[in-house]
């Protein structure tokens, strides 16, 4: 197979993904944008993580909430538990890495916050026991899986939204995830901003 080959394989897969993604998830997506402007309209928070390149895409949400996601409006409360690397890496070498988020929720968690996890459907055991602290605390959870939800589709309750992408490739679920981001940040920007 030519490289170019190799590159048109990687654009057919991707669109195709995205065509799955559109047909199974577009009310999912909605119905979770709903669920985070409510959030927001009730004066709480929302807290976001992931791991790896998932964890990029927690940051994405943050960013776009806190900045602007593309125009300019008033900033809203997210915050990224994947950011602070002095906190993270004190939790993980005096506990255990599995409580780099949970530990870091339970400080700033409070009830009717919401929690967006991230996570290409592997098991993360991190994003397991941070689903946990979240529902003891009484915060819901959207969760942004794929493959077959691992560890994080069997904890989510009734009132969580799991959002899971038709794809077996950590690739192709992460892209998906931008896009399904991108998608949340403008129906949040357009409920509360209109336009």
């Amino acid at each position: 197979m030519s490289l170019q080959d190799r590159i048109i394989n990687h654009f057919s897969d991707s669109i195709q993904t995205q065509q799955d993604a559109m047909t199974s998830l577009c009310e999912l997506i909605e119905y979770a944008s709903q669920r985070l402007v409510s959030t927001l309209l009730n004066d709480k928070k929302i807290l976001t993580c992931g791991n790896g390149r998932s964890a990029t895409s927690a940051q994405l949400l943050s960013s776009a909430m806190l900045n602007q996601f593309e125009r300019d409006r008033p900033s809203l409360p997210v915050i990224a538990l994947t950011t602070d690397t002095a906190t993270i890496t004190a939790i993980a070498n005096d506990f255990h890495f599995d409580d780099i988020f949970s530990k870091q929720l339970r400080a700033l968690g409070q009830s009717g916050d919401m929690l967006v996890v991230f996570s290409d459907g592997k098991n993360s055991s991190n994003i397991a026991k941070a689903i946990t602290t979240a529902h003891d605390k009484e915060i819901s959870v959207i969760a942004l899986t794929g493959h077959n939800g691992g560890l994080i589709a069997p904890l989510l309750h009734e009132t969580d939204i799991e959002i899971r992408v038709p794809s077996e490739s950590s690739i192709r679920i992460q892209e998906i995830h931008t896009l399904i981001t991108h998608c949340l940040c403008d129906l949040i920007d357009h409920q509360l901003f209109g336009g």
